[in-house]
């Protein structure tokens, strides 16, 4: 029988146990929380990529000399001093920084779960399942 990786395994390692409702429910579950693993982790780079441009940012405001600024929100941009400038990168990093601290709490509980579902999944089936990322 061939395992997830496409090898044979050997007739001591195959397990012929029957994929019951509950097995699958536990498998579809495992799915589920690692489709969501993958969205967490690609949300947690796009905001730490933000972040740091809108560190580049306020670098670029310290460096100025008091001039007024543009400031892009969205499509719109407006003026503003550098002190509000300054202001409002330093409220979108706080407010980005929470939501990627959140987002860290969500990957830990989603690993959390798999772990269990793996002990679980991996006792019954053995190595006739592969729940590893490649």
């Amino acid at each position: 029988m061939p395992d997830a990786n496409g090898m044979i395994l050997a007739k001591a390692e195959e397990n012929d146990a029957e994929v019951r409702r509950e097995d699958q429910n536990k498998i579809n579950e495992f799915g589920q929380l690692n489709a969501r693993l993958h969205e967490v982790r690609s949300e947690v780079d796009n905001l730490k990529k933000l972040l740091e441009k809108i560190d580049d940012a306020s670098t670029e405001l310290m460096m100025g000399n008091g001039d007024r600024v543009m400031l892009r929100l969205g499509e719109a941009m407006f003026e503003a001093t550098e002190d509000e400038a300054t202001e409002f990168c330093e409220n979108e990093v706080e407010r980005n920084q929470e939501i990627v601290d959140k987002l860290s709490e969500e990957e830990a509980d989603i690993l959390e779960q798999q772990t269990a579902l793996k002990k679980i999944l991996y006792g019954r089936f053995g190595k006739s399942i592969n729940l590893e990322e490649k």
